[in-house]
């Protein structure tokens, strides 16, 4: 939405940067096709004691997120810059719990995609049958249904089941991961999506073949050595320059 102002003025040099690259995940999310119209939400942590935190302006699109757009809040949900979008209540009681009990979670991301939510409806959950799987499963945690996450006494539940964890499958309702960064929450929810599309369209086929569990022995170092020990960091620049030939007014 070119009509709203920038603030990159009002606020540090890092706080904007985190907002560029917010503002960035939430285009990526549409163009990817993971995105609820204006549903779900990914948040990240701004740098500092006050454990303040951006999360999306509830009622626009994700392709009409700016880092400007991006409403700055406090963990009662208090808006700290002022804006004129709301926040959504839901997205607000599972981001800023997590937030709370994890100092590493530079960034949480929440999806309702027709794959993730389809899989998390299954009993036997994620299978070990991809590549992509063997990741997941190697940090994956669950937390069941109950309900729209509205009400203050789930928040206890959540922060429990989540953990040390980096991947979660919230039953019957969708995909969530985290990340010390945008681009590592990103890069998990790439990972998370595409296993379960790829379980999806694999259970339409004949007998499946699962992983042998010793593949899942020191994942952590294999994936060290696949990404060249940069992390998310092997993938985010060029996701970048993608948007940047699409729509560049994410870094308005």
């Amino acid at each position: 939405m070119s009509n709203i102002p920038s603030i990159q003025t009002q606020v540090s040099p890092e706080e904007w940067q985190l907002r560029v690259d917010l503002a960035a995940a939430y285009r990526l999310v549409a163009l990817y096709g993971w995105s609820d119209l204006v549903f779900t939400h990914i948040s990240a942590r701004i740098p500092g004691p006050e454990h303040h935190f951006l999360i999306n302006p509830y009622g626009l699109m994700f392709d009409e997120i700016t880092a400007s757009s991006l409403v700055k809040v406090d963990q009662a949900c208090n808006k700290v810059i002022d804006s004129p979008f709301p926040v959504n209540p839901a997205g607000f009681t599972i981001h800023s719990c997590i937030h709370q009990v994890r100092e590493d979670a530079g960034c949480v991301l929440h999806t309702h995609s027709r794959a993730g939510v389809a899989v998390s409806a299954q009993k036997c959950g994620v299978l070990p049958i991809s590549q992509q799987s063997t990741f997941v499963l190697a940090s994956l945690a669950y937390h069941d249904y109950e309900g729209v996450a509205l009400r203050d006494d789930e928040r206890p539940r959540l922060q429990a089941d989540i953990g040390h964890k980096n991947f979660r499958m919230l039953r019957n309702h969708g995909l969530l991961t985290v990340g010390k960064t945008v681009a590592d929450a990103f890069l998990n929810m790439y990972t998370f999506e595409n296993t379960c599309r790829i379980q999806i369209d694999a259970q339409a086929g004949g007998e499946l073949i699962h992983v042998n569990p010793k593949v899942l022995d020191g994942l952590a170092q294999v994936l060290k050595t696949v990404t060249a020990g940069q992390g998310a960091n092997i993938a985010w620049p060029a996701l970048i320059r993608k948007l940047e030939r699409t729509d560049p007014s994410y870094r308005t």
